[in-house]
């Protein structure tokens, strides 16, 4: 997570052991997430919550196996944490830590994104 920025800046996720550029600010739909392919040919999500803070996550719902998460929908729990439901069988994962808070058990990858 970040701290909110200004416009036209780049935003950037790290993998692999480099930053990856994902797309401009200003493209980033509050609220919306973007799937980004990553150099190895894994995916993420990409995602900018209401208060501008930037989250980036596998794309991969370990439910079902389908890269969807990043067409999820984003909400806040009772106690403030962010995340994103599945569109598929609606699991929530925390943005900020990966954990799903329907299933203790499972937890996604989480990755560092920034607005460079």
């Amino acid at each position: 997570m970040t701290a909110p920025v200004r416009t036209s800046t780049r935003v950037e996720l790290f993998a692999d052991r480099t930053w990856t550029p994902v797309c401009d600010w200003d493209l980033l739909t509050p609220g919306r997430g973007v799937a980004v392919l990553l150099p190895d040919g894994r995916q993420a999500a990409v995602f900018r919550d209401g208060a501008d803070a930037l989250y980036a996550i596998a794309n991969r719902d370990p439910f079902t196996g389908a890269y969807v998460l990043s067409r999820g929908l984003l909400g806040t729990t009772a106690d403030g944490r962010v995340y994103v439901a599945s569109p598929l069988l609606k699991q929530r994962f925390e943005l900020a830590t990966g954990q799903c808070l329907d299933d203790e058990a499972v937890r996604i990858p989480v990755h560092p994104v920034r607005a460079a």
